[in-house]
Formats: structure tokens, C-alpha cells, sequence
């Protein structure tokens, strides 16, 4: 900045803004940002900005934080209180908690806002700084305390912490997301005391750093007093016997109520601030600043929209009292004349009177130029100008002094404090878009102009849930069917602590016909399975003591054998067909995979290990590769294409769209560029006299990579030698080319890409028939995509396209209909008629819809309306908010996909599902908007296709006949029942090498005030049985004491438990028996040979009182009794033995 204060040391309309005092005329955003930024700079004071909208703070936003970074803060609201109630965005109320919470620390700092922000009430300074906890080691406070305190401070409770506003409670750990922290904080209690905070990540909920003290600030800015709320509730009774509404005067009674119950418990739903006014602590923002100066954009601007925003308010309260929804006579926002009484600085759009001063600037925006191209241009402004180029690194420096110098062009090299001298000067700095300073003559370039990178440095919003992997497919809720693989279908009823026998354990409670009851140890989970069928369709469930469930198990399995053998004759073939082994990966494939740009993910790396066995085989691979919409899948391919060539075969890739395989084509050229790959691209915009040659060259094997639309799937496309086909999305493809690729698969490897595999697909991968591999770990920052559900309203379209243009964002407008798609586009274009609006439909010439889609991804459009052709289409980072009309009549699948096609960059992205107003959904179509809504995480693709089993229909596995079997007895059940099937055919029954489970006779179970929820609870004990390892438990233990506290003893027991039943399965013992009373543990033959026997009994003794060592038929024999720390102790026991046969063996 000390450079632009340096330009514009003489500059009127900067030493105004100095002075602050002044009208000036300015033509963009970046005027204004840079007048507010080079005055604060040079004279640090606290500055308020008011921009007329939404969309016009978010561009001075954005424009200035580059400039000012931590020192510039936003104030946003919605502008439209029919949309807050609708969809109020969570991340506008962060960035107003947290601008507010910057305030009270009193730094001089800008803040920017809006008409309807800076009329909003908020909560008085006193309030909100009073609403703020901090918490110290050490500190007493009882953890219930604690709990209230945020809860009336807007903190809503949920399992897992991993966004804003959001705690949980574990036993005796607290976890709570503060805005302004990057993580969130871990709170552990020992009994009222504070015994440790620190933070934890919110993907891995593991602890990251201890801390000894946290400020934890509102979850809300609807706060108030408690002791006004009695005065409150009177007022707004007074308001409700004031308001006539004879036809809803029922509907307006009950909505009353809960208003009032929402006030007395602190419950913030966006309803509540239309009582804000009714409170004495309520005020405006203009109450958080003493010593301001007041720069308004412009005044007039302001009070249209305050006038607007005055009449639309005016109707929707009224539309509201009329159906008994609100009570008259509320104040819902400030008088803007009493707010805008002193303002010191006003920026206008026009010169309308001499005492306006006029900055005079240029945005500069050069096209993209050649090096001869980019030093004219740097000569003809040489002409009239001094030239200051702004560079970010040195190595930014050497390459463009090393250009100067080639075509001999002299330069200096200045700093910050130097002056500008005649000619080329160059600093390091971190501006980011170029200016002209017409009245000083001097253009400022940056690396934007020099070297067309697009700089990330402007301001997003505060963090939000980053992605996280799914949960498993079959989580069970209360009233969930199961099916248990002896007694037939149930309904779960929870999870239940009972005592057995002077045993207290947790049991699944599942209930019968004819109220018979099962409790099923819990440790025993896998004989339970969650029933899903086609449709939703409620089972019937059985009785406990009837042979029916039995009988129809029986059924299916004489059903079953006729697929059984149609799938066993599919891998047959597939294994039978010779194949071609890749050889292991060479220095060159080493070299290629190491120049990436990335670090790959976990599952990346696993799929890419998978592939590779799978192509060294000598058989054709076939393996679909499952992964979420930017997760790098390309990535994975493009090393399995690379691994292909250079084993001397030609690589074929396949894509649904022509504008997709021209993406993944520029995509390969660029990531092949160092490397010898010839790549060719064949689709419908391929000339005549390109096709010929590349079908020439293709079949001379000139070509190692051909990528394209079915277009390749012609008869006169001939490969010299295929060794691979890539397929990108094939439930995209017809009939006949999904015939083709049927007979491609045979013979050579075929790997397939998809983000939501089609269900039938997905049976096929899941039966092992063809290899599966999954990615579900997200690249670093991605966010997953906020997602609203909600009736279509003009107003609500209007400000959800104005909030996205306001951050530089671009927007998809669904409209399904191509009949009068162009009507919808002329509806929006009236909305919102600032935007520049591009129209995309299947209907369009090949020529004009490839046109719009390029034009979008050069950012030459606004808003795309289109139809579902956006469903596979081509990747649009700046695109992030999506409108999808008539949502209630896509399915599932294609939901998530379209939905999809937002969220791919680092800012958060949002999808609002629209349905007619007035519209009744039908149970099917509210299923699917309630999944796309609850998958709402990244990574969710593999868990969508397993729920539109149950929605869609489960019976398409090779063919609808099975359907009515697989209802009968559950979606699991019937792949378990033909999977044993083929195993028995084949005779290739897997071993499942599992530890068993032992009789133990101690406490074991999660107590209620350890872990609350059944779900939580049941995941944890899956997660417990689930391991094989003492490693894996180390581990979980660990986890446990992080995220829940110190174990109690009856969960240590579980552990405990476990622990024993792994060391049980070591190969020197021979049997464990449950002996009435003892434990009787029989050591094998040959380790009883090779123990030291007097260090055995030394053992023995020392962990045990009157223990029995007896030796039987060559196997020594241990007795313990099964009192008092016996299982700790035999633990320890088995460990040493452990040790011992291991120092043994090696002697």
C-alpha cells in the first residue's frame, strides 16, 4: 500500500478521504477500495462503510481484503426477511458474530455493511461482549453450567463437531466450535473443574494442541436480556389481542406459542427476530463505534433501496398477519434518517456539482498475450506513463527482469520507501489486479496482467464444515426393520443395559410378532442386518418361535441358484479370458507420478495400488473406480493410461460428453506435457480432415491415447493394439454402446469412473464380479455444499443469485423444461438484470451449445439456465451456487450428480431443491430431497446409490424377477444368502479369519452419561469388536479417552474384554475354555516344550492367588479363577507369554 499512498500523495480525491470530509465521484469497486485502504494506511482509524446491497458490500469486500486483510470486516445480512426465514445462510451470521466480536477488542479497522445490515437490530455491545465465555484450566464451573450458558448463547448440540455454532457432550468432554477459531475446542472436566482445553481437527476429531484459556463467542445475534423477557411475552400478548385474522386466528394462537416457548428457551430460530425491536437491549451496529468515520456508497442509492426494502416489508408482514403467521405493530428494523444523521464521506457514481471531486482510475484488463505481444503493449504505455510492476516473489522478479533484459528494456528495482522513477520500476508486493492512475500517469501491473495467474487472495467466507468420509451405509435408528440371520425380520428398538445373571451388559432390543421380544449381546452385531427393499416397502416381520423364517429363507435359496450360476458363468468368462500383464512400474512411471502437483489422498493411493495389481495380472482387469465429483478419480486414471503406454499398449477414454472429453483432453495435455504420450481427441467437433488422420494414426499405432465422445465405439475406429479402456460415467451411455463396451470387456482392461454408481452396477462391484475401488477422503478445504429444500418463491430466486454474483461467483439455474427454458431466462433476467445470462439445453446445434458452455467457463456469463446437460458436464470451479426447479421429480442419483456440479473450489457452495408453491410431494420424491439433504457431506456418492436401493427399488441384480425374493427377506439377506451360493458352487468358500468372542463374566456396557446416543454407542462397540489388533485397539482407546474422557471401569471392562479375546488367538495357545468359575488356558504342544517352566510358574504366581498349573497330554495347563482383577491380570498374563514365545523362537 505504501506505493499506492505514494502515487497518490497529491491526489484531491485521496487527501479528502484523509481528511474525511467530502462527496467523490468514482466508477467501480476498486475505486473505493482504494481510496478507503491507501487514507486507512496512511491515518489508522476505524472506518464504516455502507454500501446500498448485498451484492455491492460483498464486490468492496472483495476487493479490499487484499489490500487490508485482517484489518477489513464484514457485516452481511440477507436482504429480504421473506428469504432469512426461508434460508437463512449460517455463514452471513458468522462473519456479523464475528465482525461484531473484532469491534469490542476496539483496533482501528473497516468495517463494511449494507442498507438492511446497518438497520438490523443486534444485541447492545454490553450484551453481546457479556454473551462471550471465558474459559481457563482450572477454572470451576459445572459442566451443566456450561452447557446452559451456550445453549442461550445459540449453540445447537449435535454428535460431531465439525462447523460453527455446534457443541457436543461425551461424558465428562464438551466440544464447542467458535467462529473466530480455525478448529474447535475439547473441554475435559474433572468433576466442576476445567482439567484441560485444547483444540482437535474437525475431520479426524482428533486433539491437536493444549491451550490455557478460550474465549467462546455467541452462536447468534439474537440475543437478549433474560430479565426483559417476561415484559416481552406481555407486549407481544398485547400485539396478538390487537391482531384480527378471523379465518387463521387459531393458526396465529399456536404460532404465538411457540414463539414465546422459543423465547423463554432460548431457542434461535430465525422467527425470533421479528421481536428483536420489542426489547430494550436491541440496537443497531452503529451503537459498536465511538470514534467512526462514516463513508457511505452512495446516499442516494442507500435510501432507494431503504425505501424498497421499507414497501417489500410492509406486504410480507401483512401476507403474513393475514394467515395468522406474525402479530401487528412489530418494529423489524432501524429508521435509516436517525442512522444516517453524520456521514463524512459519500461516493457517487456521477459529477453532478462542482464541490464533487472525481478519482479518476482504469481497471486494467489485458487479453491474454505472447511475449512480443505483452512488451509492445509495455511500450505503448511507456509512452504518456511511468510503469510499477507489483510482483509477488523474487522469482516472479527474475523472470520478468530476464524478459526486460532480452528485449532490452532498462528497469529499477525499487522498495517501498524509494520513489517512482521515469520508466519500468519493480517492487515486491501482494496487489492483485492492475490499475491505471490516469491523473498521475502511472500504470500499475501485477502478475494478474504479466502472467495471467488469477491471484487467490480475496477473501472467502469464515470456515465451514470441511468434508469428512461417510458413516457406514447401515446405521440403525429407533424403528429401523432388521433382519437377524436365525429369527427372521424385527424392528430395533434401541440399545438396552441389562443384568444377566449378576453380568451387566448392553443388548440390541428388537421386537416381534405378537410382542416376543429379543436381546441380542451386543457384541453379537453382525448377526443383525438393516432391512431395505424396493420402494420402502414395509416387511412382514416374524414371530420368535415360528419355523416361517426358516421356510422363506429356503425359498430364496432355490431362487437364488439360477443367478448364482449366471454370475459364476460372467467371472468364469472374465477369468478364463487371457489378458495382458503390465509390467511393474519403471522409473519413468515413478518419474511421472512424482511430478503431480499434489499430495494424493489415502484412498487415491490405495485405488491406484489396486489398479495397478489388477493391470499386472494376466487377465483383463474390470474395476470401477467410485469417488465424489472432484476427488482426483482423473488423476488415478491418468497414472493406470500412463502405466497402459508404456507397456506399449494404446489407451482408449471414453466420455459422455463432447464438452467433457475436450476438458479431460486439455487436462492429459497438460499433465503428459513432459513426457513421450501422443494424445488425440475424437468427437463431434473433430474435422473431417482431422478424423482421417487420426484414425490413420491410430491404426499405424502412432497414437497412444485417444480420448473422446461413443464416437470411438465405431466400426472404422481401429486400434493397432488397445490395452485399456477409461469409461467416464457409463450409466451415461445408450443401449448400444453399453453392447459394445460388453464386448470390449472381454478382452482387454477396462477401468470405470463414476461418482454415484448405478445401483445394478454397484450390486455387481459389491458381489465381486468386478473389483471396487472407493474414494471417499477429500482433497484439503473442500467444503460440501449447503443445501436447502424449500418452496419456490421470485424473491428467494432474486437474492440467492445476487448473493452469489456478490462474491464474483457464477450460478446454475436448473429449468428441466426446454420448451420455455427462454422464458424462465427472461423471468431471471428481469430479477436480477445486472447479470449476464447464457441458456444451455440438448435441443441446441452441437455448435451453439459447446459456444454457451465455453462462454460460461470463461466467465463470460453470469447464470447458466439450462436443463440436466450440466448432469456429466465439464468442471466449473467459480460455479457454486445451484437452482434446481421442480427437485421432487428428479431422482436420487441424478440429484446428487447435478448438485454435484457446485462445491468443486474452496468456497462454500449452496443448492437450493425448489418444488412448486402449494405442491403436495408424494412420498417417494420427499424421500429423495430428505437424502440429498442428509448426505449433505463429501464423499456421499457410494452411500446415495445404497439409499436409492431402498427408495428406487433393490430388484434390478441381473434382472427384475428376484425383486419379490429380496423383499422378503431384506436387501443384505439376500446378498448374503447369494453370495453363499456361488461360494458353494464354486467351492471357494472364503474363511472369515475373525477373533471369537469369549464368555466374560465382567461388567460391560457404555453407561447413559458416558455416550448419550444409541447410534454413537453402537459404533463404537462395532468399531471395539471390529479389531483384530492390539494395535487397532491401542488406538481406539486412545481415541476414546480424547474424545470422551477417561474411560469408565465398565467400558474399560469392554476394552478390556476384547484385548483378551485378541491374545486368546495367539498361536501358542491351543484352546481358552469357560471352566464354571475358572478359565482354563490350554498353551499348544510345542510351546509347552520350549517355555522355561520355572519362569512360567514365577509368573503365574506373582498375577495370581491360588492359581492351577497342570499339565495334560504334553500341553501345559493354566487354571485361573475368574474373582476379583482376574481379567486385567490374565491380560498381563498373556502378553508376557506373548514375549516369551517370541525371545523363545529366536534362540
Amino acid at each position: 500500500m505504501k506505493k499506492i499512498i505514494q502515487i497518490l500523495k497529491n491526489n484531491s480525491a485521496y487527501l479528502a478521504m484523509k481528511k474525511g470530509k467530502g462527496e467523490i465521484v468514482v466508477s467501480h469497486a476498486s475505486d473505493e477500495a482504494i481510496l478507503i485502504a491507501s487514507a486507512f494506511f496512511a491515518c489508522p482509524k476505524t472506518m464504516l462503510v455502507i454500501k446500498d446491497s448485498l451484492y455491492q458490500a460483498q464486490l468492496l469486500y472483495q476487493e479490499l481484503y487484499p489490500l487490508l486483510h485482517q484489518k477489513v470486516a464484514f457485516f452481511p445480512c440477507d436482504e429480504s426477511l421473506r428469504v432469512e426465514a426461508l434460508a437463512s445462510s449460517q455463514e452471513l451470521v458468522g462473519e456479523r458474530i464475528h465482525t461484531l466480536s473484532l469491534l469490542l477488542q476496539h483496533q482501528p479497522i473497516v468495517v463494511i455493511c449494507h442498507t438492511q445490515s446497518y438497520l438490523r437490530y443486534i444485541p447492545h455491545p454490553s450484551l453481546f461482549e457479556s454473551s462471550q465465555l471465558h474459559l481457563s484450566v482450572g477454572m470451576t464451573i459445572d459442566p451443566l453450567t456450561l452447557r446452559e450458558k451456550l445453549i442461550h448463547s445459540g449453540y445447537q448440540m449435535i454428535q460431531r463437531v465439525d462447523e460453527p455454532f455446534y457443541y457436543s457432550k461425551r461424558g465428562g468432554v464438551i466440544d464447542v466450535y467458535s467462529i473466530q477459531y480455525e478448529n474447535p475446542i475439547r473441554i475435559e472436566f474433572f468433576d466442576d473443574e476445567i482439567e484441560s482445553l485444547r483444540f482437535f481437527d474437525k475431520n479426524t476429531q482428533r486433539s491437536l494442541e493444549n491451550v490455557q484459556e478460550v474465549t467462546i463467542l455467541p452462536a447468534t445475534d439474537l440475543l437478549y436480556d433474560d430479565q426483559e423477557i417476561e415484559h416481552v411475552i406481555s407486549q407481544i400478548e398485547t400485539l396478538q389481542s390487537q391482531t384480527q385474522c378471523p379465518d387463521y386466528q387459531d393458526d396465529l394462537d399456536e404460532e404465538i406459542s411457540i414463539d414465546i416457548e422459543s423465547i423463554k428457551n432460548h431457542d434461535y430460530s430465525s422467527r425470533l427476530y421479528q421481536y428483536m425491536g420489542l426489547f430494550s437491549s436491541s440496537t443497531s451496529l452503529r451503537c459498536y463505534f465511538d470514534d467512526v468515520l462514516i463513508v457511505t456508497s452512495s446516499q442516494e442509492k442507500i435510501k432507494s433501496v431503504y425505501n424498497q426494502y421499507v414497501e417489500e416489508t410492509f406486504y410480507y408482514s401483512h401476507e403474513l398477519q393475514d394467515i395468522g403467521k406474525m402479530v401487528k405493530g412489530l418494529s423489524l428494523f432501524q429508521s435509516l434518517d436517525s442512522l444516517l444523521k453524520k456521514t463524512d464521506i459519500d461516493f457517487v457514481d456521477f459529477r453532478t456539482n462542482d464541490k464533487q471531486i472525481s478519482f479518476l482510475t482504469r481497471e486494467i484488463q489485458l487479453p491474454l498475450l505472447n511475449e512480443n505481444q505483452l512488451i509492445q503493449q509495455i511500450k505503448d504505455y511507456l509512452i504518456q506513463n511511468k510503469i510499477l510492476m507489483c510482483l509477488e516473489n523474487s522469482h516472479q522478479i527474475q523472470m520478468m527482469t530476464d524478459l526486460l533484459d532480452q528485449y532490452h528494456l532498462s528497469y529499477a528495482l525499487v522498495g517501498h520507501d524509494d520513489h517512482i522513477y521515469q520508466g519500468i520500476n519493480i517492487y515486491m508486493g501482494d496487489l492483485s489486479t492492475g490499475i491505471d492512475f490516469c491523473e498521475e500517469h502511472v500504470i500499475l501491473l501485477t502478475e494478474k496482467e504479466l502472467f495471467k495467474v488469477n491471484s487467490q487472495k480475496k477473501k472467502g467466507y469464515i470456515k465451514y464444515k470441511d468434508a469428512k468420509v461417510i458413516n457406514d451405509y447401515t446405521e440403525l435408528n429407533i424403528g429401523d426393520y432388521v433382519v437377524h440371520d436365525v429369527n427372521g425380520i424385527g424392528q430395533y428398538m434401541g440399545i438396552k443395559t441389562l443384568e444377566v445373571r449378576g453380568v451387566k451388559k448392553d443388548y440390541l432390543y428388537i421386537a416381534y410378532k405378537g410382542n416376543d421380544t429379543l436381546y441380542i449381546p451386543v457384541e453379537n452385531f453382525k448377526l443383525v442386518r438393516k432391512y431395505a427393499s424396493r420402494d420402502g416397502k414395509v416387511p412382514k416381520i416374524h414371530s420368535l418361535n415360528s419355523t416361517e423364517w426358516q421356510k422363506t429363507k429356503q425359498r430364496v435359496r432355490n431362487k437364488v441358484d439360477d443367478l448364482a450360476d449366471r454370475l459364476i458363468e460372467i467371472y468364469s468368462q472374465r477369468m478364463k479370458q487371457p489378458g495382458f500383464a503390465f509390467p511393474k512400474d519403471d522409473a519413468m512411471q515413478i518419474q511421472f507420478e512424482e511430478c503431480f502437483g499434489y499430495e494424493l489422498t489415502p484412498d487415491q493411493k490405495e485405488a491406484v495400488k489396486e489398479i495397478k495389481a489388477d493391470m499386472e495380472m494376466p487377465r483383463p482387469m474390470d474395476r470401477l473406480l467410485c469417488g465424489d465429483v472432484g476427488f482426483g478419480k482423473t488423476e488415478v486414471a491418468l497414472r493406470a493410461c500412463f502405466k497402459a503406454i508404456l507397456g506399449g499398449k494404446q489407451v482408449a477414454f471414453l466420455c459422455p460428453t463432447t464438452i467433457l472429453s475436450s476438458q479431460h483432453y486439455h487436462t492429459m495435455v497438460t499433465r503428459f506435457e513432459n513426457f513421450p504420450v501422443t494424445i488425440a481427441l475424437l468427437n463431434r467437433f473433430t474435422t473431417t480432415k482431422q478424423r482421417k488422420q487420426i484414425l490413420s494414426d491410430l491404426k499405424e499405432g502412432k497414437i497412444d491415447l485417444l480420448v473422446g465422445t461413443h464416437r470411438i465405439l465405431s466400426n472404422d475406429v481401429v486400434f493397432k493394439d488397445l490395452g485399456l479402456l477409461c469409461i467416464d460415467e457409463e450409466q451415461r451411455f445408450g443401449v448400444k454402446q453399453k453392447e459394445k463396451i460388453k464386448e470390449i470387456r472381454k478382452t482387454i482392461d477396462v477401468l470405470t469412473l463414476t461418482a454415484t454408481p448405478i445401483p445394478r452396477t454397484l450390486q455387481m462391484s459389491l458381489m465381486g464380479i468386478r473389483g471396487l475401488s472407493q474414494i471417499e477422503t477429500p482433497p484439503l478445504n473442500r467444503l460440501p455444499v449447503q443445501t436447502y429444500v424449500m418452496e419456490k418463491s421470485n424473491q428467494l430466486v432474486k437474492q440467492v443469485i445476487e448473493r452469489e454474483l456478490g462474491r464474483k461467483g457464477q450460478v446454475f439455474y436448473l429449468h428441466n423444461q426446454t420448451a420455455n427454458i427462454e422464458s424462465v431466462a427472461n423471468e431471471i433476467a428481469r430479477l436480477v438484470p445486472q447479470a449476464k445470462i447464457g441458456i444451455g439445453h440438448g435441443r441446441m446445434s452441437k455448435d451453439e451449445l459447446e459456444k454457451v458452455m465455453q462462454s460460461f467457463v470463461d466467465k463470460e456469463y453470469d447464470i447458466l439456465v439450462c436443463t440436466t446437460i450440466i448432469e456429466t458436464g465439464i468442471d466449473i470451479p467459480n460455479a457454486n451456487t445451484i437452482i434446481i426447479e421442480n427437485a421432487d421429480r428428479f431422482g436420487l442419483s441424478q440429484l446428487y450428480q447435478i448438485k454435484g456440479r457446485v462445491g468443486r473450489s474452496e468456497r462454500l457452495a449452496y443448492a437450493y431443491l425448489l418444488y412448486a408453491k402449494n405442491k403436495q410431494m408424494n412420498e417417494e420424491a420427499t424421500k429423495r430431497l430428505k437424502a440429498i439433504k442428509e448426505f449433505a457431506q463429501l464423499g456421499s456418492g457410494y452411500k446415495i446409490a445404497m439409499r436409492d436401493l431402498s427408495i428406487r427399488g433393490s430388484g434390478d441384480i441381473l434382472g427384475g424377477e428376484q425383486a419379490g425374493f429380496i423383499d422378503t427377506v431384506g436387501f443384505d439377506m439376500y446378498m448374503k444368502i447369494l453370495q453363499e451360493a456361488i461360494e458353494e458352487k464354486t467351492g471357494e468358500k472364503k474363511e472369515e479369519k475373525e477373533v471369537p468372542v469369549q464368555n466374560v463374566n465382567v461388567d460391560g456396557y457404555i453407561p447413559e452419561n458416558y455416550v448419550e446416543n444409541d447410534m454413537e454407542k453402537l459404533n463404537l462397540y462395532q468399531r471395539i469388536y471390529k479389531a483384530q489388533h492390539l494395535t487397532q485397539l491401542q488406538s481406539l482407546e486412545k481415541e476414546l479417552k480424547d474424545l470422551y474422557g477417561t474411560l469408565p471401569r465398565e467400558v474399560n471392562n469392554i476394552v478390556l474384554k476384547r484385548k483378551y479375546e485378541i491374545l486368546c488367538t495367539q498361536p501358542f495357545i491351543d484352546e481358552v475354555k469357560d471352566a464354571g468359575g475358572y478359565v482354563q488356558i490350554m498353551l499348544t504342544q510345542e510351546f509347552s516344550a520350549r517355555i522355561a517352566g520355572d519362569q512360567l510358574f514365577e509368573l503365574v504366581n506373582r498375577l495370581f492367588d491360588k492359581p492351577q498349573l497342570k499339565y495334560i497330554k504334553n500341553e501345559i495347563v493354566i487354571m485361573i479363577q475368574t474373582i476379583g482383577q482376574w481379567l486385567p491380570h490374565t491380560i498381563e498374563l498373556l502378553n508376557e507369554l506373548k514375549k516369551m514365545d517370541e525371545q523363545s523362537r529366536h534362540q
